[in-house]
């Protein structure tokens, strides 16, 4: 295996957005739904609005450069070439930290952070809460290698990002992650606390303590109250894409209009926007996401780590210390106490007043400044 670590830029073709453009303007259409509302899906009109503008007005070019503005690199692990960016501090004690993404996310998610993290004397922080950033692909998502075969669950994926970190020279470093970022950055502190000093999850796993149901709190009550939500009516893509993820993959691959609604639809029911997703992201941020799905063909191979991770989910109880920012917009929302059932060195707790399920995309100085406050105590 190579354990060479290659430059990388992101680059379409003019043929891959020219035909981009042809499917848009070819899209066939269904009628619009039976209501007024999101009940039934996204609206026709929004999902042929944003179609529109992607193929007659969305500049992927000036997005494209904007990307590439990061250090970017691809490196084999464990057969499987990973698409990560690294940018690095110039402040010489800054603190290694690797960050997560999960679906239907992308590192696109981090881009408002980044600098922030790494250069936080230029972004209203001082020189202690710098990081060098490490921001990888998940295997199958955006630039990384789809798996060809399966096993690439969540645990596999943290050994992964265990030996990235140490490939790039960090003996010691910290993890961050939400959605499947979480649950990767809980397998890495798992499987590697001689090198992983803390974790800081914005996504939480830990089933509610029965200990405590006959005396819930009202953020307990609420959180249970999500989770049967969730269950009935949001959790429709989740099932496919852990049963059937190949079968769905067919149309999201074929269709750009198909993958941004099956994403764009998300972002409406899991971020803080008060009922339109353009109220706290911009569409052409909203479609560098898409994008990174749509250029690359993952509609298949993304929904995948949901086959792969639901079969065998690791809730083992973890021993590293372990901090937590809780968004009111969350798909879960824990309780302390019920976190730290799991988490058994939970040192950092904060619940926010505004943010969803996207923190660093929706609230990037919120998440900033949870991510300097938890792990300050580790450098």
């Amino acid at each position: 295996m190579s354990e060479a670590v290659q430059p990388f830029r992101i680059a379409a073709s003019d043929a891959e957005l020219d035909d981009l453009r042809r499917r848009l303007r070819a899209t066939r259409w269904p009628e619009r739904e039976a209501v007024d509302d999101w009940s039934q899906g996204i609206p026709l009109g929004y999902v042929q609005d944003v179609c529109a503008y992607w193929a007659e007005k969305y500049d992927w070019r000036a997005r494209e450069e904007r990307l590439n503005r990061f250090a970017q690199f691809r490196t084999e692990l464990d057969g499987l070439g990973v698409h990560f960016l690294h940018v690095r501090s110039r402040h010489a004690d800054a603190l290694p930290l690797v960050i997560t993404h999960g679906w239907p996310g992308s590192i696109v998610e981090f881009q408002k952070a980044i600098e922030p993290l790494t250069d936080p004397t230029a972004h209203g922080g001082e020189a202690r809460d710098a990081f060098h950033v490490v921001c990888p692909s998940l295997p199958g998502y955006g630039f990384s290698d789809k798996p060809a075969r399966a096993g690439w669950n969540v645990d596999r994926i943290g050994r992964a990002w265990a030996a990235l970190m140490a490939r790039l020279g960090y003996g010691r470093y910290v993890a961050q992650g939400g959605d499947w970022g979480a649950m990767v950055t809980t397998a890495v502190g798992l499987q590697d606390p001689d090198h992983c000093a803390a974790i800081h999850l914005n996504m939480p796993i830990a089933a509610p303590d029965p200990a405590t149901l006959g005396s819930l709190s009202e953020r307990e009550q609420g959180a249970l109250a999500a989770m049967q939500h969730y269950e009935q009516w949001d959790s429709g893509y989740s099932k496919q894409q852990s049963t059937r993820p190949q079968t769905v993959g067919y149309g999201l691959v074929d269709s750009p209009a198909g993958q941004a609604a099956w994403i764009l639809e998300k972002f409406w029911a899991w971020t803080d926007c008060g009922g339109h997703p353009e109220n706290v992201l911009t569409r052409d941020e909203l479609l560098d996401n898409v994008m990174l799905y749509w250029l690359p063909a993952t509609g298949a191979s993304s929904a995948r780590l949901y086959w792969e991770s639901f079969r065998t989910p690791n809730l083992a109880e973890v021993a590293v210390p372990t901090g937590c920012s809780s968004f009111p917009k969350e798909i879960f929302r824990l309780s302390k106490r019920w976190a730290e059932k799991r988490y058994t060195k939970l040192f950092y707790w904060n619940e926010l007043e505004r943010g969803g399920h996207f923190a660093a995309f929706e609230q990037p100085e919120t998440y900033v400044g949870e991510l300097r406050a938890c792990f300050r105590s580790w450098r």
